[in-house]
Formats: C-alpha cells, sequence, structure tokens
C-alpha cells in the first residue's frame, strides 16, 4: 500500500472586513460624543436620566470597541503563520463576547425593572422622553449604518453547498445598537402610557420585556458564534453530496472532516482508499468543483491488488 497526500490551500487567510471596520469605527465615535455629552449635561444639570443614560452608552461604546478591536486584530494578523488557519475566527470570538455582555446587559435591565416595581420611584417625565427620544435617534441612526454592513454580506458562495456571508462581529455591534433603540421605543410608549394614565408600573414592565428580548437576541448569537469556535457543525448533506461524487466499485472514502475556520469559510479533510489510478489532485478538483473549501487536504492510499 502506498500513501500519497496533498494539501491544497486555495485561502488567503482569513476574510477581509475592512469596510465594516471603517463603518464600525464611525458608529464607537458617534456613540463616544453621545457619551460624553450626555454626561457632561447629566452632571451640569443635575439629572439622574440624562447621567444614567449617558453611563448606558459607556457599556454599549465599550461592546462597540470590542468589535473594532476584533477587526484590527484579525487585519494586521493576516498572514501571521501562528494561525493555523487565518484570522476568520477573531470577529466570531468578538461577536461571541458581546454576546455575552448583551445577556448582562438584558438581565441588569430585567433586575433593576423588578426593583422599580417593587419600590417605585419618582419619574421626571418630560426630561425622561427628551433623553429616550435622542438615545432612540443616536441609535437608528447608527443602526442603519450597520445595518446596511450586515446586509452587504448576503450572498452565497455560487456552489451546490450554498451558505450566507455573515460577520458575526458585525450582528453582535448591530445587536448591541437596535438593543438600544428598542430599549428607546419602549421606553417612549412606557413613559408615555405612565404620564397619560398615571401607571407607573408600565415603565418597569417595559423594561422586562426588552430584558427577554435581549436576552432571547444573545442566546441566539451565542448559539452561532460558539458552534463556530467549538468547531460544530451539521455538514452531513454535504458529506452525503461528496461520497456520492467521489465513491465508487474502486474507491471509498474511510475518513472526512468539514468545519468552519471563520464565519464563511470552510476547511476539509477526507481520506481515501482507491485502487484506481487516480491521484490526489484529481479528486481534489472534483470536490473543488462543486464546493468551494477555503483549505482543503485529500489524502489517498494506493490500493494494490
Amino acid at each position: 500500500m502506498e500513501t500519497i497526500q496533498t494539501n491544497c490551500s486555495t485561502g488567503n487567510g482569513g476574510s477581509d472586513h475592512r469596510q465594516n471596520e471603517r463603518v464600525t469605527l464611525f458608529v464607537v465615535i458617534i456613540t463616544l460624543v453621545m457619551m460624553v455629552a450626555e454626561i457632561v449635561a447629566g452632571i451640569l444639570s443635575g439629572s439622574m436620566a440624562l447621567l444614567s443614560d449617558g453611563i448606558h452608552m459607556g457599556t454599549h461604546s465599550v461592546a462597540l470597541f470590542i468589535t473594532l478591536s476584533a477587526y484590527i486584530i484579525a487585519r494586521r494578523q493576516r498572514g501571521n503563520p501562528d494561525f493555523a488557519f487565518g484570522t476568520g475566527k477573531v470577529g466570531v470570538l468578538g461577536g461571541y463576547t458581546n454576546a455575552i455582555l448583551l445577556i448582562i446587559a438584558g438581565l441588569a435591565m430585567a433586575y433593576e425593572s423588578i426593583e422599580r416595581i417593587i419600590d417605585p420611584v419618582a419619574i421626571h417625565y418630560n426630561e425622561a422622553l427628551i433623553v429616550a427620544v435622542i438615545g432612540l435617534f443616536v441609535n437608528l441612526v447608527s443602526a442603519l449604518i450597520l445595518g446596511k454592513g450586515e446586509s452587504g454580506h448576503g450572498h452565497s458562495h455560487g456552489h451546490d453547498h450554498e451558505h450566507e456571508h455573515t460577520d458575526h462581529n458585525l450582528r453582535a455591534a448591530y445587536l448591541h445598537v437596535l438593543t438600544d433603540a428598542l430599549t428607546s421605543i419602549l421606553a417612549i410608549a412606557a413613559l408615555l402610557i405612565a404620564k397619560l394614565t398615571g401607571m407607573t408600573w408600565a415603565d418597569p414592565a417595559v423594561g422586562i420585556l426588552g430584558a427577554i428580548v435581549v436576552i432571547h437576541w444573545a442566546v441566539g448569537l451565542i448559539r452561532q458564534t460558539g458552534s463556530i469556535l467549538l468547531d460544530r457543525g451539521d455538514f452531513s448533506d454535504e458529506i452525503s453530496r461528496i461520497r456520492e461524487r467521489l465513491e465508487d466499485e474502486q474507491t471509498r472514502i474511510c475518513d472526512i472532516h468539514i468545519w468552519q475556520i471563520s464565519e464563511n469559510e470552510r476547511s476539509l479533510i477526507v481520506g481515501l482508499e482507491t485502487s484506481s489510478e487516480r491521484t490526489p489532485a484529481d479528486y481534489h478538483q472534483i470536490i473543488q468543483s462543486f464546493s468551494g473549501f477555503e483549505h482543503a487536504t485529500v489524502e489517498v492510499n494506493q490500493i494494490s491488488y
């Protein structure tokens, strides 16, 4: 038995997200300016509503900074041989980290809302409404900017195995500002209801509803990013198609693994036993003709009878 191996790398060590990096930087600047303005205005006016919303904007600034840092690290380390399959998972790790922060923010919202139902506090409705409207405007602009970057990745490879291009790092940042926008909308509705009807419990009740939505989004993002970080995925349909193309009376697949090395890039290792005269390059060409991989390794064991 003679063993022949071939390894073909078709990629460049990770996706290029420079446009998303620039978009995120712009949103970080907007958020920081708004944060500083609200904190300064809160201190000068003695408004706790303004001050607390400014601090809240600060937490989102941290999350957006994590997103931006992931882009910078991935770009600067592209081509670094220490990253065996490129830097694609840096962005995935950024998305996973931000998803955890989203859950923490959601739990904090729920805790504060429950506390206010048990022990109601006086609400300065007019001041709070102004803060909520300003915050909503800033977050809608940020969500619009980040949303364009997200939608720009919704295309497939054009192979039999189609999957959408996604950027979990950008998606995490998008969910953060979308969450803040949702919180502002709910807050405006609750404040108006409480002001017009006197039902002060409406404000914390809506806060709990918002917290549930935030945590639901975050759990979904953790599942997506966590699966990639742990090399977990269901590629059974694609493996079946590969078997149909490669296996025959002379050839059988004895080992095959497919996993994601980033949001949109995959790797393949396949081991074959065959008595045919086909070379590893022949099998590799067959595989790449209908399903693209960033890295593909084909091992062929030539069996002689």
